[in-house]
């Protein structure tokens, strides 16, 4: 160890940055070149001497980042040393922006200007701190900052407090404000305010603003920020310029969000009114407006098509269009308001406008298309309704088997906390593999992965306790046949402590067998395969693999390990012949007999399930949780237990027990309101086998209900795979609805959402099976208060209906739609129980 270093590892040590500042500014060349040469060994060492613990060297981060950019040569090494992942672990206090640039300022000012072009071009999107740092290199250096759009984005993000009329980097970022690809994310309020005073000062063009949001709007389209509709509203452009831009506005409307949309529709119409929007041109917007899902847009539509076609004749047959777009739209309401439309000006239609209304009317309900019929003077048929093609996910496939020892070895090496159930089957029957197959090139390949053994790794934080989830289980296999001796020691540590494990029955499944094969590998009695290896992508075993790998292990004298075989049989599918039953009680094995009762006596028998709402009481909260209890025989109670409502591995279950949709869907409906990726395991639950009864309809309620979009969507896949095999649990569905609506634990307008996707993905037979027991147990009866959402429930369910070519009378809907009044609950009532009658 070099004396500079020596002493400046002391400092570093101490946390002290100013002194390591003081004593970096005084090296010569020579100290400078033999520091540098141990701050990377230095820094990675302490990174895996402290690994899962790093916050007990944070302290010297800071003095560390220093020594680098005073002792490190290049410009580029300069650079990558800043932006070092771990030195992005020091402390938010301090401003490091001051002390570096004394440490580079003796440098030559082409080496300043290389480091700041440099680390703008490294710089990454969020990285806030970093962001400071490079853009006081770029103002100390005065160069023209490089193309970076984070860096860019990050100056944006700054003005909501306007720069000062002295910011050298004005010149050059200001023209591109509008530019930068993360605006979305950067501009808001604040921003808004701070453009705003800048073209009040002067500082920017108020014509070329307006210009460039015009410009941005049009290109992100969907993605637009609604923050610049604002912004271009707070221009205020005048009548000369909105007139100029018209063809701009049409091209915003048939995509952009809401209040966008708002803000174009609002300058076309006062172009429309003051004679300045082509006839062209106005059909073309007014009709983009029309096919808008947003009740809204579309109601805005027919307004300004009435409207328009007070200004003369020749707008009457564009305005009829408009409207006759509009009866396509699901929604009564509307259907309703632009049949008033096309009924107030049917005196004044020419042929065009005419034939457009007639065509449309076909879709209809029964009492607008005689409305039409009178006004027109011709009778509109119905249209045939053409259902959609069912379409769902189809059933996962299994991963291929791993190939060789290096391929296991880079497998190992991904392993990680969002490995799923594939990875683990996989990585699993890769060892039992490949151990027995080429043991010394296995152990070979594996050697880099795991040594230096760093307990850490595996979960261990001895004297702190330990974790055993999952990942680190299968870690802990592999690390037992690469080294027995060092598994040995690491399961004494961990079995001395806390210890930390998943929550849940299902994932015991996959403790045992990783458990019982750390311990076969530390006493080199492990066997050469595997029996519970999936042969499908859902979890099943097909029968006959399963007897050849129990034939493989007899024919060599062994016995297959307890939790493996277990698992196997759990993964078998419902229904297995009797030959396989008869061809495994003739191996004369332990495991043969087994295996031959089992399939016998008929597997696992379903769970009886029963759902109920509990009250909790926790640390500072109470409420209602929906609790799950489930009945199996005394052997296999275990797979019945639950330590906790949440599990980082939900995902694993449906794959743990595919024949048994009941038992995976009670584990899951404690935890799929909780934070986790419980949805991901309801959509794979659905291609598994068994019946799907209460537990299944309960956890498709609640996950058809999720708040996040992505997370409904895979319930609404669920639904889908289930709707595609005739397997809805339409009534336990329906009345899982019902009863989780008052706890608030389903929103209804959500189930809604989730519901009209499927209609649209063809389920619609399916999804009439559940409005139909629905609705009974939700209308409301006379002088009730009706729930948020039940108009747009009866809207879905007509649909569904008439797609299906649903008949027969519901009393309660008929009760509804008997009352009297024009609310939309009770025209959409009306609707649905008139198709229904047929």
């Amino acid at each position: 160890m070099s004396a500079p270093w020596k002493d400046l590892l002391k400092l570093i040590q101490a946390g002290d940055t100013a002194g390591t500042v003081r004593s970096v500014a005084a090296f010569d060349a020579d100290a400078r070149k033999a520091v540098a040469a141990e701050l990377a060994p230095y820094l990675a060492a302490q990174n895996k001497a402290y690994a899962g613990r790093f916050w007990e060297w944070t302290g010297q981060l800071r003095p560390l980042l220093m020594a680098g950019v005073g002792c490190l040569g290049g410009a580029a090494a300069v650079t990558s040393w800043i932006f070092r992942r771990e030195l992005q672990w020091r402390d938010r206090a301090g401003d490091d922006a001051p002390r570096i640039l004394g440490l580079i300022r003796t440098r030559p000012v082409a080496w300043q200007e290389d480091l700041a072009r440099r680390t703008v071009l490294r710089l990454r999107a969020n990285q806030e701190r970093e962001w400071e740092l490079v853009a006081e290199l770029v103002r100390a250096t005065g160069i023209e900052p490089p193309d970076s759009d984070p860096f860019l984005t990050g100056w944006v993000r700054r003005l909501g407090s306007a720069p000062g009329a002295d910011d050298p980097l004005f010149p050059h970022l200001a023209p591109r404000i509008f530019e930068t690809a993360g605006l979305r994310e950067a501009f808001s309020w604040p921003q808004r305010d701070g453009v705003l005073r800048l073209i009040e000062s002067g500082r920017l063009d108020r014509g070329e603003v307006l210009g460039q949001v015009m410009g941005r709007l049009l290109r992100d389209g969907p993605d637009a920020p609604p923050v610049l509709a604002q912004l271009h509203d707070d221009l205020a452009p005048d009548l000369d310029e909105v007139a100029g831009r018209v063809r701009d506005y049409a091209a915003i409307l048939p995509a952009a969000p809401v209040p966008v949309a708002d803000m174009a529709l609002a300058r076309l119409r006062q172009a429309d009114e003051a004679g300045r929007l082509e006839e062209e041109l106005f059909a073309e917007a007014a009709g983009a407006l029309a096919f808008r899902q947003e009740k809204k847009l579309a109601r805005a539509a027919v307004a300004w098509a009435r409207d328009a076609a007070g200004r003369g004749p020749e707008r009457v047959d564009a305005a009829l269009a408009v409207v006759a777009a509009v009866f396509r739209q699901d929604t009564l309401a509307l259907q309703e308001y632009a049949a008033r439309a096309a009924v107030r000006l049917a005196g004044r239609a020419g042929e065009e406008g005419r034939q457009a209304v007639l065509d449309a009317a076909g879709g209809l309900p029964a009492e607008l298309r005689e409305k039409i019929a009178g006004a027109y003077g011709e009778a509109v048929e119905a249209d045939a309704a053409e259902a959609p093609a069912l379409v769902a996910a189809p059933a996962p496939s299994p991963p291929p088997p791993i190939a060789s020892p290096g391929e296991l070895a880079e497998a190992v090496a991904a392993v990680g906390p969002k490995s799923g159930a594939d990875t683990f089957e996989r990585v699993l029957a890769g060892l039992a593999e490949w151990a027995h197959r080429e043991p010394d090139t296995l152990r070979e390949a594996l050697r880099p992965w795991w040594h230096p053994l760093d307990p850490h790794l595996f979960g261990c934080h001895h004297p702190y306790g330990s974790d055993e989830r999952l990942h680190q289980l299968l870690m802990r296999a592999v690390l037992a046949f690469a080294s027995p001796e060092d598994s040995l020691r690491l399961t004494a540590l961990i079995q001395g402590g806390r210890v930390n494990r998943e929550g849940g029955g299902l994932d015991r499944l996959y403790e045992a067998r990783a458990r019982e094969l750390i311990a076969a590998y530390e006493t080199a009695s492990a066997p050469p395969l595997l029996l519970a290896t999936p042969t499908s992508g859902t979890g099943h075993i097909a029968p006959e693999v399963l007897l050849d790998r129990l034939e493989r292990l007899a024919s060599s004298g062994l016995e297959p390990l307890p939790a493996d075989l277990a698992h196997a049989l759990l993964r078998l599918p419902r229904t297995v012949g009797e030959a396989v039953a008869e061809r495994t009680e003739k191996l004369g094995t332990r495991a043969g007999r087994e295996c031959a009762a089992w399939l016998r006596g008929g597997g696992l028998p379903d769970p009886e399930v029963r759902c109920s709402m509990v009250r909790r009481v926790g640390y500072g909260w109470a409420g209602e949780e929906l609790q799950s209890e489930l009945e199996l025989p005394e052997p296999l109670h275990d797979l019945a237990r639950r330590d906790t409502s949440w599990s980082s591995t939900m995902r694993w279950w449906p794959m743990a027990a595919p024949s048994h949709r009941e038992l995976v869907a009670a584990h899951l409906l404690t935890a799929l309101d909780a934070w986790g990726d419980g949805h991901l395991a309801l959509a794979a639950l659905a291609h598994g086998d068994g019946p799907a009864g209460t537990a299944v309809a309960h956890a498709l309620a609640v996950g058809m209900s999720e708040p996040d979009v992505a997370k409904r969507a895979a319930a609404v896949d669920a639904l889908l795979t289930l709707a595609a095999r005739d397997e809805v649990p339409a009534q336990r569905l329906a009345k899982a609805v019902a009863g989780l609506l008052p706890p608030g634990l389903v929103m209804l307008s959500r189930v809604v959402s989730a519901l009209d996707e499927a209609v649209q993905a063809g389920a619609h037979a399916a999804v009439w099976s559940v409005v139909a027991p629905l609705l009974p147990r939700v209308l409301p009866a006379a002088g009730e208060r009706p729930r948020n959402g039940l108009a747009d429930l009866l809207a879905v369910g007509a649909r569904a209906a008439a797609l299906a070519g649903a008949r027969g009378e519901i009393p309660e809907l008929a009760a509804v739609a008997a009352r009297k009044g024009s609310t939309r609950l009770v025209r959409e009532a009306q609707r649905l129980h008139q198709l229904l009658a047929g």
